[in-house]
């Protein structure tokens, strides 16, 4: 049936046909094997980083310490409640006395920073992104509007 349908031409047709109903399996493996592989360069282009000086170390390693100092800070505040409940109660009235606009700009002050961060790291994920492996299409594709829309794309 392969060579009388090859000769006849009606291979081709009733594997297009049959492609509509069923993916190819070896095509669609091949686009994940590349999906995959752009990924994963993507990935390490992400993380790969220029090495700096050491005073650039000391700032990325600065700018690294405050979301840990803040998370162990408060877990170190609920253990010195339960170690000397005395004490952690005179530094709460001593926080309790603080004004309230000092508390808004706090806030503020600490709003801006992570936000200024998180929208560093956007922007430079987004530069990255266009900068990324482009997945390069199957070409077995023999449909004239596939190929129209590639000619216009």
């Amino acid at each position: 049936m392969g060579m009388i349908g090859d000769l006849l031409g009606i291979g081709k047709a009733v594997r297009e046909v049959a492609e509509v109903f069923v993916p190819n399996k070896t095509a669609t493996a091949e686009f994940e094997h590349l999906e995959h592989k752009a990924s994963v360069a993507q990935f390490g282009a992400e993380f790969a980083r220029e090495r700096g000086g050491w005073f650039n170390n000391l700032v990325d390693g600065l700018n690294r310490l405050p979301r840990p100092v803040f998370a162990l800070g408060t877990v170190g505040l609920f253990i010195f409640a339960m170690w000397n409940p005395v004490a952690f109660s005179r530094r709460m009235a001593g926080l309790d006395a603080v004004p309230r606009e000092l508390w808004w700009l706090l806030g503020a002050v600490v709003s801006f920073y992570f936000g200024a961060r998180e929208l560093y790291y956007v922007r430079s994920r987004s530069q990255q992104r266009t900068k990324a492996v482009q997945l390069p299409e199957p070409q077995d594709t023999e449909n004239a509007a596939v190929r129209d829309w590639r000619a216009r794309r």
